[in-house]
């Protein structure tokens, strides 16, 4: 799995511990259930699975720490992917549960992934989110991310803008 060594040290939310760890194998069902939840051009499951493949990769997911799914298996509330290229990095997949929004669990899964990021040396975060999704660009502000650019016809379904956000991490 794309990684080293990451801490699994619980991040809080008001109603309680959130473990934010590596993905694995076990966790691709429910990741691509969210993914496909969130967006109209999701990641098919062979683009995640690949994503668990490689050193440059942080494939991460939100656990709730203690609560169990119904078949007895942890429950994954959201994930983060970010591509780690020299001294930059790029979040190229986020999305948290429909049922689980609105708790912070999106900012925490920035937070660690940054973090993840600067620990191996690298200086730019960039993303893209769409011009008109109004709440996560509030998330990624909050975060420090600010426009840098824009790029034209990015997302086919609806056919719309991307705008590109960046932020510095600053020296390692």
């Amino acid at each position: 799995m794309g990684g080293g060594a990451w801490s699994t040290a619980p991040a809080w939310l008001s109603d309680g511990p959130l473990i934010i760890r590596p993905a694995g194998i076990s966790d691709l069902e429910s990741v691509v259930g969210i993914e496909r939840d969130s967006f109209a051009d999701p990641w098919s499951r062979q683009s995640f699975e690949s994503s668990l493949e490689l050193d440059r990769i942080r494939f991460m997911v939100a656990v709730e720490a203690g609560r169990r799914s119904e078949t007895g298996g942890e429950t994954i509330l959201g994930y983060v992917v970010a591509l780690l290229l020299f001294d930059e990095a790029e979040i190229a997949d986020l999305a948290v549960a429909p049922s689980a929004r609105r708790r912070g669990i999106g900012g925490l899964l920035l937070d660690r992934a940054a973090t993840e990021a600067a620990s191996a040396g690298v200086r730019s975060l960039y993303l893209e989110v769409r011009e008109s999704n109004s709440a996560a660009r509030a998330l990624y502000e909050s975060r420090s991310f600010v426009a840098v650019g824009r790029r034209r016809g990015y997302y086919q379904h609806p056919p719309e803008d991307a705008l590109l956000l960046k932020r510095d991490l600053g020296p390692v």
